[in-house]
């Protein structure tokens, strides 16, 4: 998607060789007509895949995922939420999800009321990188015996391996941006055919 990848060059900040500072339009400011072509795009990859549901985990996946799901339709769109929340009273799958970025571990919640078998599941998410947030909610999905048609990322850092890994697992992995090297402050990025 070139629209994203140059935005990436002109707004993107290194900040060492794993990190890709994407805040002032991503995951802190949204640009919205750029999240809602991405939206569209996601859309367009997985169409004929009779994806009824989309899953991200909070927060900054939450503004892609809910492009996505209005693009395919107004699809509901349901998010794992980093800590259950005390409303949170009914059953609940969770997996353990560790940030690199942030050096934290989460165990993600998601209601069994919002996710089942009878669910074909488009997983979202901003970045793909090590694939620990990805493969928590695969894990989910595997509880709530729901489908899983595949995971759209937005940026793939491809170095640090998490594609690959959830790719041996079998899962369709589509992602919009794939950089190669952070090095010295210069982003690289896969060359497309």
């Amino acid at each position: 998607m070139e629209a994203l990848k140059e935005r990436i060059i002109k707004d993107g900040k290194c900040l060492g060789e794993d990190v890709l500072k994407v805040d002032s339009f991503l995951n802190h400011q949204i640009d919205v007509a750029l999240v809602r072509a991405i939206g569209e795009e996601f859309a367009r990859i997985f169409a004929g895949q009779g994806v009824n549901k989309i899953l991200t985990i909070e927060a900054s996946g939450i503004p892609i995922a809910y492009a996505t799901a209005a693009a395919m339709g107004n699809i509901p769109l349901v998010f794992a939420k980093k800590t259950a929340p005390s409303t949170m009273t009914d059953g609940f799958y969770s997996a353990e999800v560790r940030s690199f970025t942030k050096g934290t571990v989460s165990h993600v919640v998601v209601s069994e009321k919002y996710i089942g078998p009878e669910d074909k599941v488009l997983l979202i998410d901003d970045f793909l990188a090590h694939g620990e947030a990805a493969g928590g909610l695969l894990e989910i999905c595997a509880k709530a015996g729901a489908e899983c048609a595949g995971l759209g990322a937005v940026i793939e850092k491809k170095y640090q391996g998490g594609a690959e890994r959830l790719r041996a697992k079998g899962l369709r992995v589509e992602s919009l941006a794939v950089i190669t090297s952070l090095k010295d402050g210069h982003i690289e990025f896969e060359q497309t055919r």
